[in-house]
Formats: structure tokens, sequence, C-alpha cells
């Protein structure tokens, strides 16, 4: 085998070309891969989920390290495809491969925000505070703009003036309560992927 003499290095071409001739003498790199795999999520924590990309809803392993004591900040070091899922058996495309990067990320949003009408600048504000806006708006939009009669006098019951959408990873539990949820209110404007 002959390698790059002229540049004195190892190039790319050759590493192939090595590893080619490896699996053909029979050496396989297997034990390796597994070793790597397995130094790298010894010692953590699994957690199934579902990736939020899109409304496949393929499924993954997250692996977290840290012992779950009190005083302990969870990591995730490692997420993978579920190979027992029926959905996608292990494999994830290109978004879902890079989930990791969304998961642990300075940048990402952990508490709501909220900015003041005429305000230039966002406020970190409690659960509780945002959950108490959102009813309270939710509650003054309908008692303001519900529709009980039509114009010719019909009873309809609606409310145009709120949408609602769900996400493409929520269970058929959530989105049969999101579905009660809209009829209680009388939405009439509502997205989901699995079309209730």
């Amino acid at each position: 085998m002959k390698f790059n003499s002229a540049a004195g290095s190892f190039s790319r071409r050759d590493f192939v070309r090595a590893a080619a001739l490896a699996t053909a003498y029979g050496f396989s790199l297997e034990p390796a891969r597994a070793a790597v795999r397995e130094l790298k999520i010894s010692r953590t924590t699994q957690t199934h989920s579902v990736c939020p990309y899109c409304a496949v809803g393929c499924s993954v392993i997250i692996h977290t390290l840290g012992d779950k004591a009190r005083n302990i900040q969870p990591t995730v070091v490692h997420i993978e495809g579920d190979p027992e899922s029926p959905v996608n058996r292990g494999t994830l495309c290109s978004k879902g491969i890079s989930l990791k990067e969304f998961v642990v990320n300075e940048r990402r949003l952990t508490r709501p925000l909220y900015r003041a009408p005429g305000a230039s600048e966002w406020t970190a504000i409690s659960w509780d505070e945002a959950f108490e806006k959102m009813a309270r708006r939710m509650k003054d939009t309908r008692d303001r703009t519900f529709e009980e009669k039509d114009s010719q006098g019909r009873t309809v019951n609606r409310l145009t003036s709120v949408a609602l959408i769900g996400g493409c990873t929520d269970t058929n539990e959530i989105n049969y309560l999101l579905g009660k949820f809209r009829f209680a209110l009388g939405i009439l404007s509502y997205e989901n992927q699995s079309r209730l």
C-alpha cells in the first residue's frame, strides 16, 4: 500500500484505502465503534422521547449524565434514534441528528419572557404569571368577541377571534384535550397534524 510520500502525511484517501484493506483481510472495526459508543453513554440515564421537528414523530433516546441528586445539574450528553420504535427504527434525519445542539444550547429559552405594550425590552416572568396573563387575555377576548347568534338569529356559539394550533409532537391524548378545550371555548380556527 502506498502512502502520500510527497506530503509526508497520511491523507484522507489513504485512510479510506487502509480501512477497505482491513475489512478485506477480515479486520472488523465494529468492536472499536461499539467501545466508543459504550464510553459515551456509560453511566447515563436513558429517557425516551419524540423528536420535535416535524409530524413524523420519530422516537429518540436521550442520554443524560447525572445521578438525579438535587445538587447535581443533569447534562444531556447524547441523543440517538430509538431502534425499538416502529416509526423510525433507530434512524433520524439531519434535523433529528442535530437534536442535542437544540437541547444543549445557551440561546435556548427556558423561561417565559414578556414585553409590555410599548416596551422595547423583554423581561423574564414566572410560569405562574405567564399562565395568569394568557388565561386573562383568553377570557377577556372571549367575553368581548363571543358570538352566540349569527345575523339571521341562529345559535352558533362561536369564537372567531382566537385560533388554536397543536404541536407536531403532541400525543393523541393531548390532541384530544385540545379538541375538548377548543369546543368548550367555541374556537373555529384550529390546525393540527392529527386533524381531530
